[in-house]
């Protein structure tokens, strides 16, 4: 069968690599002129780390373990700790914080030449009156097969097609984010810290040889204009926090400024494509930084969607597969959506730090659970 992935990012290449594992013909458009080399990191989390498994991709090679992560004021105080370690002895995998690029690399590594063809900019999704489907591009060209795969992030030109429109819009909130070398503990350890205040959060986790991933949720309107130095904007906003880590990551000189991403939402449709169309990642379902699962849930998308298209009979009927992996992820990607509130405030901090340790670990147990399909193995 042969199948078209439009975008090369995380779960579009993962998808390609379990795909082209069973031995299905696959071709991945992507956007930009190039392999992607910039950008900041991810963090993988058990059912990210166990969907990549899932298609035979190992990333224990790249990137930090992550055991812990800390809940703090901004004064440093550490509110309570999530015991990550805890949650791979439930579900035997660890989570890792990872450099983007070593994982774009890493995937594209284990594809056929030609798999993916940079330049290429979609503008169209058409479904044939023969049942095929059709990538349409910017230059005129086009790729027909039995299954197109919308894995063109939160702006998806195959989304506005099947879905008649874009119906993602604004939270209120934004991030800057960047992954540096930052002379500090949490480069050379396994725990991460979130500091959260009324400015907004700060995420600080270990990425590998040096490197911080970090990040700052801020309120944002899309009228404000982007500061020519978003550092400075952020040194005023933060600069009454005094915990160390959050000091370090202002403090120090980084070479390149933090990229922005604003945060949008959009309820999760029933199905999520037509005919032998469908969506995938960002392009399906959004995920702001409070709920950590982003990258995860589109490589649980790539997992789902590789199993429904590893069946025998699914090219007599590609698209009645589509439906049910859309049926399938709904359920697990409405839940996180749903979950943002909870991820951003936390357990109750009336109990103690021990106490609330152990509750807030035992909810986010609870959560993977229930938004994910690989460590529950919910096949679609």
């Amino acid at each position: 069968m042969r199948v078209v992935v439009i975008g090369a990012g995380v779960g579009g290449l993962a998808l390609a690599r379990g795909l082209t594992d069973l031995g299905h013909e696959v071709e991945v458009h992507e956007r930009a002129s190039a392999p992607r080399t910039d950008g900041a990191g991810l963090g993988l989390y058990p059912n990210g780390v166990a969907a990549l498994a899932g298609v035979g991709v190992d990333v224990s090679g790249i990137g930090r373990r992550l055991d812990g992560l800390e809940n703090r004021d901004p004064s440093g105080r550490v509110r309570y700790t999530l015991d990550v370690d805890a949650v791979r002895e439930r579900y035997g995998f660890e989570a890792r914080v990872v450099p983007r690029r070593d994982l774009l690399a890493l995937l594209s590594d284990g594809l056929p030449d030609r798999t993916v063809r940079y330049g290429r900019v979609c503008t169209r999704v058409r479904v044939n009156p023969d049942g095929s489907v059709s990538a349409l591009f910017g230059d005129g060209t086009s790729a027909t097969g039995d299954v197109v795969v919308g894995a063109d992030g939160v702006r998806s030109a195959a989304r506005r097609d099947l879905w008649d429109g874009d119906p993602a819009r604004p939270t209120g909130w934004a991030s800057w984010q960047a992954m540096t070398e930052v002379p500090m503990e949490a480069a050379t350890g396994t725990v991460g810290a979130v500091v959260q205040g009324r400015q907004g959060r700060c995420g600080i986790l270990p990425a590998g040889d040096g490197l911080v991933q970090w990040w700052f949720d801020v309120r944002w309107r899309p009228e404000i204009p982007r500061p020519e130095s978003p550092m400075d904007v952020l040194r005023k906003l933060f600069g009454d926090w005094s915990d160390p880590w959050v000091r370090a990551v202002l403090d120090h000189e980084a070479e390149e400024a933090p990229a922005f991403f604003e945060h949008v939402r959009h309820r999760v449709p029933r199905e999520w494509g037509v005919g032998g169309a469908t969506l995938l990642g960002d392009a399906a379902h959004t995920f702001p930084h409070s709920t950590a699962q982003g990258a995860d849930q589109a490589l649980e998308d790539a997992w789902a969607l590789t199993r429904v298209l590893a069946e025998d009979a699914v090219e007599r009927d590609p698209a009645r597969a589509l439906r049910r992996y859309e049926q399938s992820r709904r359920g697990p990607v409405t839940l996180a959506t749903g979950a943002e509130a909870i991820m951003r405030f936390g357990p109750p901090r009336l109990l103690g730090r021990e106490r609330t340790s152990a509750l807030a670990t035992r909810q986010y147990i609870g959560y993977l659970g229930g938004v994910s399909n690989v460590l529950t193995d919910r096949r679609p």
